[in-house]
């Protein structure tokens, strides 16, 4: 695919903004461990800055760098999952607050393709909202994306036409269960 792309590497390295598709739909991405990065997606979007964003991850120790360790019924229930699926995880801590918007819960999406894991691993968590501002239709190919958001953004990663639909999303509560918030 599309996710060992040189220069896809260098700019997300480099803190840039890049459009790309992901394992759903095309995303504006950026590193998630950095809060002016997160800060200037908000921005470009237009997204509502009380409501957090999906942050893709390669496998769960990276939940570890957001303070986050999950109970053995908590993976177990994650690993359920065989299509593209979200979880949102209790996070309190302060420091995230750039990240959680004072909700105190972050959503984490382990993807099941091998090569944008692999991206994942040279980069760092990333932030991938969908690529549109608030309240439009997610971009479907890079010319829609283009249009959104013209020179805003450093990078653009064109993988064709994508229609796929956006992730299932869960929640774990406290007690271990799990409450399906998005088909």
């Amino acid at each position: 695919m599309v996710w060992n792309d040189e220069k896809l590497i260098k700019t997300l390295e480099e803190n840039g903004v890049v459009v790309m598709p992901t394992d759903t739909l095309y995303g504006i991405v950026g590193r998630a461990l950095n809060a002016s990065v997160v800060d200037r997606i908000y921005t470009i979007r237009k997204r509502n800055t009380q409501k957090p964003c999906i942050i893709l991850i390669c496998d769960m120790e990276e939940l570890k760098k957001f303070g986050i360790i999950l109970t053995k019924t908590k993976q177990k229930e994650i690993e359920k999952y065989k299509e593209p699926t979200s979880f949102i995880v209790d996070c309190e801590n302060e420091k995230f607050k750039y990240l959680h918007r004072g909700i105190n819960t972050l959503a984490f999406r382990i993807p099941v393709s091998q090569s944008l894991r692999n991206l994942l691993i040279k980069v760092g968590p990333l932030l991938v909202p969908s690529a549109n501002p608030e309240g439009l239709l997610p971009a479907k190919n890079i010319a829609e994306a283009k249009k959104y958001f013209g020179d805003l953004v450093n990078f653009y990663v064109d993988g064709g036409e994508l229609t796929g639909k956006p992730s299932k999303i869960i929640k774990l509560h406290k007690d271990g269960s799990a409450s399906i918030i998005r088909e």
